[in-house]
């Protein structure tokens, strides 16, 4: 019995034990999966992509200023290769590609990407163009006075620690931070779930900023933007967005903001003039920006602008060339704003992590609190590191002092003694440190001078110890030193200097109406010809149609529209959908044209069902095949994209088939069957979408055809060349939705109005 308990009780602990080491363990997919991408969504949001609000850069940067600094690339100092740089980076501390540590070092250092930079490079580190810099091994960089700022104090216990990638070296969890680089150079990143997206701003406002929130702890945001106005990018421009959404961009930590390129008229004399671009929105690339610009010109659609130019050379020169002189030239430019990237948005999102390492959106008190929180960390570690050191020195200074006022023993007892240091220590009593630094101490030390010189060392020193305990002790002056830094931070990068002056113009909301492109097309006559198989072209004037025109093989005539280059053409497809065409955008010479689905989002397995000019005025009556309809405003069918507007819904086989002006007191309708129904048009409803009522009811086939017009006048339609009539219409006036009679005799045979 027993001997059967102790088996059972080893199955049991064998049972329970853990797997060992390197076991393989049966998990389900969905959890296997989780877990790990759970772990790398935290890694990319805490670790690569979310810079951190205290010293607003991300773990690559950090570890490129700090690896730079290792190697003592001080502003004063010279430069290094940048793949010097870049190996110390992957090599130590960041284990990626070496391409993606290059392109964050060009970053740094790119005048036009950064607003202060932290690099100052050698050679070419790429231009606003888009031009890419020039390989790493023949690229050169440094620290700027920026960087050195950032990093000032990293070595008196300012923050704190911890060991790399494979525990070889120790790198810092989050530099000193005397400049407030977060609000100053921004930053942007995407992450798993959630991104960031902080413009640039004057250092010299953020610190006006900083100082208000230390004197004034509970400011409110609209007073602190008195202060920083808003964003201020390293390309300038100008900002024009409301007062009050930049206010409640910042109060939220989200929202977006107008930037457009700064311009100016210059007069060429004679009444003539152009626009001289002389500043770029942030993020723009220029040569990107000139190709878009002729691709729009090349498609009609800037009708105002004749050319444009790049004059630039170290700086940004583009020259717009208006067609017409007599256009107003803040019109002229509201539609290039309108339509070309000199305008753009910049999405506020202040997505950071806070001082536990967790992602938040902070609005703007909240950034700034977070910067000088940080601050007061970091003179309060400072100065207790350096009273420490302070504390070391007293010590080793009071041990010299005794060593020179009882010099002769001190040297009778190192010449007499083996092990010189315990009796040194009871003879004194010293500490170990003073009797260690006793017997460290040079001959030459021994002289007079040194002593007074050790004498009124221990005296500045001891009056910095009184100083920092005071400091240690007291919030108010801690406070006021860190107003002090930042004062002197204000001295050194603010608006009084080159690098500090603000760039960005801070604007007003444009509230001038823009007047539409359409109001600057030239009125012509054109004559719109489309052929059966979708081929659109213009002819200047209103030409009449001879029966001579050329067309595709196998193709042949079917739209002649009267319009003029003002004019929207509508197309009215066999899905049930209505597409705009622009008359001033369609080809013209005497090719064949362009195929009408290239333009509009026709599939091919459509056709036109119908084609004319838009009229605001005018009611159409639109019909499927399985013989329902309704009217619809011309107004309510103007599509403004290319995909069109759906307004008939049609399903399985049905097609739409008719759009004929719903004009008159009357609807005739005719069915595939040669069966004819007539019926009031107060009898069909007006909608704007929808499948309609039944006109009329079939057994066999379709709808074919529909017309609208006046009883009074009698019922016309086309024979060939011949327009016929008919006028006793009681046979076929009956309720809508009747199957009808058997159409007039002489009806056209294809079972069509026209």
């Amino acid at each position: 019995m027993a001997r059967s308990a102790r088996k059972s009780g080893r199955r049991k602990a064998a049972a329970s034990s853990p797997p060992p080491t390197g076991a393989i363990r049966d998990t389900g997919l969905t959890e296997a999966l989780g877990e790990r991408y759970l772990a790398y969504a935290l890694s990319t949001i805490t670790a690569r992509s979310l810079p951190d609000v205290r010293d607003g850069v991300k773990p690559v940067h950090r570890r490129l200023l700090y690896a730079m600094r290792q190697l003592k690339l001080d502003p004063k100092s010279g430069f290094k290769k940048c793949a010097r740089v870049v190996g110390d980076v992957i090599g130590k501390y960041h284990p990626h590609g070496d391409q993606s540590v290059y392109d964050a070092l060009v970053r740094l250092a790119q005048e036009f990407a950064a607003r202060y930079p932290q690099v100052d490079g050698q050679g070419n580190f790429g231009n606003i163009d888009g031009d890419n810099a020039a390989a790493m091994r023949y690229t050169e960089a440094r620290l700027t006075a920026v960087a050195e700022a950032m990093l000032e104090g990293i070595e008196e216990d300012a923050v704190d620690f911890r060991e790399t990638y494979d525990g070889s070296e120790e790198e810092p969890l989050v530099l000193p931070g005397r400049f407030p680089n977060l609000l100053a150079n921004g930053s942007s990143g995407i992450a798993v779930g959630m991104a960031t997206n902080i413009p640039p701003h004057n250092a010299g406002e953020i610190c006006a900023a900083l100082l208000h929130l230390i004197k004034f702890p509970r400011a409110t945001i609209t007073k602190l933007l008195e202060f920083m106005p808003g964003p201020d990018f390293p390309t300038g421009g100008v900002l024009v967005e409301s007062a009050e959404a930049i206010n409640e961009a910042y109060t939220t930590g989200r929202g977006s903001m107008r930037i457009r390129a700064r311009w100016a008229v210059e007069d060429l004399g004679r009444g003539t003039w152009q626009i001289v671009i002389t500043e770029m929105p942030y993020q723009v690339q220029k040569a990107r920006l000139i190709e878009k610009i002729a691709e729009l010109m090349h498609d009609k659609k800037l009708p105002l602008l004749d050319d444009i130019r790049d004059e630039s050379t170290e700086d940004v020169r583009l020259i717009l060339i208006p067609r017409s002189r007599a256009v107003d030239a803040e019109q002229f430019m509201e539609l290039m704003f309108r339509s070309t990237d000199l305008e753009t948005r910049f999405g506020l999102n202040m997505n950071v992590l806070d001082m536990g390492r967790a992602p938040r959106v902070m609005n703007l008190r909240e950034v700034l609190q977070a910067f000088l929180d940080h601050r007061h960390d970091v003179l309060v570690r400072r100065s207790k590191h350096r009273l420490a050191n302070i504390e070391h020195r007293l010590e080793v200074l009071d041990g010299y002092l005794i060593a020179y006022l009882n010099l002769d023993k001190v040297i009778k007892i190192i010449r007499d003694t083996d092990e010189p240091k315990p009796k040194l220590i009871k003879a004194f009593k010293l500490t170990d440190v003073q009797a260690e630094a006793i017997l460290n101490m040079r001959l030459r030390a021994l002289r007079k001078l040194e002593e007074m010189q050790i004498k009124g060392e221990h005296d500045k020193l001891s009056a910095e110890k009184k100083a920092l305990k005071a400091l240690l002790r007291d919030e108010k002056k801690r406070w006021k030193n860190i107003a002090d830094e930042i004062k002197a931070t204000r001295d050194e990068f603010g608006p009084k200097t080159e690098l500090g002056a603000r760039r960005t113009e801070i604007g007003d909301a444009p509230t001038a109406e823009v007047v539409s492109l359409e109001s600057f097309i030239e009125k012509e006559p054109i004559t719109v010809v489309c052929s059966a198989k979708g081929w659109i072209r213009t002819i200047k004037g209103h030409a009449e149609e001879t029966g001579t025109e050329k067309y595709k093989d196998g193709d042949k005539a079917r739209f002649w529209v009267h319009a003029e280059t003002t004019d929207k053409l509508l197309v009215f497809g066999s899905n049930g959908r209505f597409y705009t065409l622009a008359c001033d955008k369609l080809p013209g010479g005497r090719g064949f044209g362009d195929p009408v689905r290239l333009l509009v989002g026709l599939g091919n397995d459509e056709n036109i069902v119908a084609l004319f000019v838009h009229s605001a005025d005018r009611r159409r009556l639109v019909a499927s095949s399985d013989g329902r309809g309704f009217i619809v405003p011309e107004e309510a069918v103007v599509a403004q994209t290319k995909g069109g507007k759906q307004v008939l819904n049609v399903s399985g086989k049905n097609k739409a088939v008719v759009c004929t002006p719903a004009e008159g007191d009357s609807v005739a309708v005719v069915g595939e069957n040669r069966k004819m129904v007539i019926f009031p048009i107060e009898d069909v409803p007006e909608m704007t979408r929808g499948r309609g009522i039944t006109l009329q009811r079939y057994k066999d086939g379709g709808l074919s055809d529909a017309k609208c017009f006046v009883k009074a006048e009698g019922l016309t339609w086309l024979t060939g060349s011949k327009t016929r009539t008919e006028t006793d219409l009681v046979t076929w006036v009956n309720k809508r939705g009747n199957a009808g009679r058997l159409a007039p005799r002489g009806f056209a045979s294809n079972n069509k109005f026209a």
